[in-house]
């Protein structure tokens, strides 16, 4: 399977729809344990894709998922036009071709009949919304929003105690918020079932409601994690839990109990955050796990 390639499993088709293509960030600050000495034997298969140095390679992307006659959005990256000083990269971004990338996928926004937050960080819900003559609007007018209820609760009880563009780079207002005064947004719970076979699944530790989506069709399974997972070291060592995660141990524990799930049974993980690649099956590798991309193992030759 080549990057480009959509992921098929039975009747559903997942494609990737990116963002930004590259985000690096120092290995050391995303996580807190990590060492390069812990990674020398993997070095063969993370560079120069997925680390680079003392940098992790990550990009933002979201997920297009269709199935059962639907089109999902899961989650909405970055955006354009936001002001997001305090992040240089994603302050007010114009022409990204973003929508022109969803687009070429045969999908105008208009046909987008769900988005799926699987949490509420600026990078995630960024396309939620678009400026129209000065007012921010539902990017995908016809779509009702999936937020977890739990997570959008959360967030609001830190507004009332911070500035509101000191809480999650002020995202609330003009990406979250617009789409509920619209009175698109769905509010759910981690046991909702959007289709037959398409379940939500609770996977705290990232924030306290983080949320993704299990499914199972006659070709397989699939998993999408959001930012459970953020990067393939995490698959060599899943105790490394990320800087950004509100809770590290419980986010190790959501993490530890879904890999070893998927080794198991093939499922599927379609991160938020793999460069590259749309999702990923694992096996295991002694105490923890090696990623197979696309129809190979990675560093073939080299698993035992």
């Amino acid at each position: 399977m080549s990057l480009a390639e959509p992921l098929l499993i039975g009747d559903a088709r997942i494609d990737r729809l990116v963002d930004l293509e590259r985000f690096d960030l120092p290995l050391g600050w995303l996580f807190p344990d990590a060492t390069l000495a812990a990674l020398q034997d993997d070095l063969s298969w993370l560079e120069p894709d997925f680390l680079t140095g003392d940098k992790a390679i990550l990009a933002i992307q979201s997920t297009v998922l269709r199935v059962g006659g639907r089109t999902i959005l899961i989650d909405t990256c970055v955006g354009e036009h936001k002001p997001r000083p305090r992040h240089p990269a994603w302050n007010q971004r114009t022409h990204t071709g973003y929508l022109d990338r969803l687009r070429a996928l045969g999908i105008a926004p208009e046909a987008v009949d769900i988005v799926f937050c699987t949490h509420l960080h600026a990078d995630h819900v960024g396309w939620n919304t678009r400026i129209d003559n000065g007012r921010w609007v539902p990017t995908f007018p016809n779509a009702r929003y999936l937020m977890g209820r739990h997570e959008l609760s959360d967030w609001e009880t830190k507004l009332k105690t911070a500035p509101a563009d000191m809480v999650n780079h002020g995202s609330y207002a003009d990406s979250i918020l617009p789409v509920i005064d619209a009175g698109r947004a769905d509010l759910i719970d981690h046991d909702h079932q959007l289709l037959d076979g398409l379940v939500v699944r609770r996977l705290p530790g990232h924030t306290p409601g983080s949320i993704g989506l299990s499914m199972h069709r006659r070709g397989g399974r699939c998993l999408f994690t959001g930012d459970s997972i953020h990067h393939p070291v995490q698959l060599i060592h899943p105790a490394w839990s990320s800087s950004l995660c509100s809770d590290p141990q419980m986010a190790r524990a959501t993490r530890t109990h879904y890999l070893a799930e998927a080794a198991e049974n093939g499922t599927w993980l379609v991160p938020a955050h793999f460069a590259g690649h749309t999702g990923v099956q694992i096996c295991r590798h002694a105490n923890a796990y090696r990623p197979i991309l696309g129809n190979c193992h990675a560093a073939a030759g080299r698993l035992p």
